[in-house]
Order: C-alpha cells, then structure tokens, then sequence
C-alpha cells in the first residue's frame, strides 16, 4: 500500500471509482508537472447527498461535509491521471463553489471542509491557495463543487 493509502485507511476514507463526466471532458488534465481537476460534485455512490441551495434547503455544516467528498472525487481523478497519490508534492490550489441563497455568506466555511480534508490526508503538501465563491446554481443542483491543481514528481 502506499502512504497516502494508509492515510485514508487511518481516516476511515477510501477513493470512490471515477465518475464518469457528466459533459464533454475529462475528469483531470496533466500538464507538466500539475495536475488540473475538473469541478467534482460530491457524488456518493453515483448521487448527490442533497440538492439545494446552501444557507436554504442545505445546512453550512452539511455542505462542508459535501465540500470534503468533492475532494475525494477530485483526488481519485488526480490518481487515474498520476498513477498514485504518492506523487503529489504539494496541493497548489483549490477553488470551491458554493451555490449560494442570496443572504448566505459563510462560503468560505463550507470550503474549509476541502481544505482541512487536504492537510488531514497530506499534513504541509496539504496546504494551499484557495478560493471560495458564492454561486446562484450548480450543475444538477449540487450544493457544492470543488476542483483541485496539485503538483506532483
């Protein structure tokens, strides 16, 4: 097993397969030495947890929950482009969605549920550059999407 397989084993977390695009791309995209994620929704099993807005028909602390699955998806899709997610050196950056009822502001919250994920799972190589942006909708009505660059050896 590699390091960072044990790691999610002594979280309790296991990659889920790769899910299959929902349009016309591919999952991650490897350019020199980065890997660049697509949006991942935060599909459990092949479905979303919840439809809704955040701040309305979703919860703060449930949407940073989702925020975290949106991060195992990605690192799966980062794992099918590299090979093993020993190789990431360093998380460069992440930028998380977060569709928004219009008197919600705590995006920056939900989006800490990606980010303490990502230092759970890589400590130091976890930490990075974030955005955290409030959105009027997301495809298929997630509550939440988050994508991932990641640098990798």
């Amino acid at each position: 097993m590699s390091v960072i397989a044990d790691r999610l084993t002594e979280l309790g977390l296991e990659l889920p397969a790769l899910a299959a695009p929902a349009g016309v791309y591919i999952p991650a995209v490897v350019s020199g030495n980065l890997v660049f994620t697509s949006g991942q929704l935060p599909f459990t099993a092949g479905a979303l947890p919840a439809t809704g807005k955040v701040g309305a028909a979703v919860t703060a602390e449930d949407a940073k929950t989702y925020a975290a699955t949106c991060v195992l998806n990605a690192l799966a899709a980062v794992e099918s482009a590299i090979g093993s997610l020993d190789r990431v050196t360093r998380v460069v950056k992440v930028v998380g969605f977060v569709s928004s009822d219009p008197a919600f502001t705590g995006q920056p919250g939900v989006i800490n549920g990606a980010s303490e994920l990502l230092g759970e799972i890589f400590g130091d190589r976890g930490v990075h550059a974030r955005s955290a942006v409030g959105v009027a909708v997301l495809p298929l009505d997630s509550p939440v999407e988050v994508e991932l660059i990641v640098e990798f050896a």
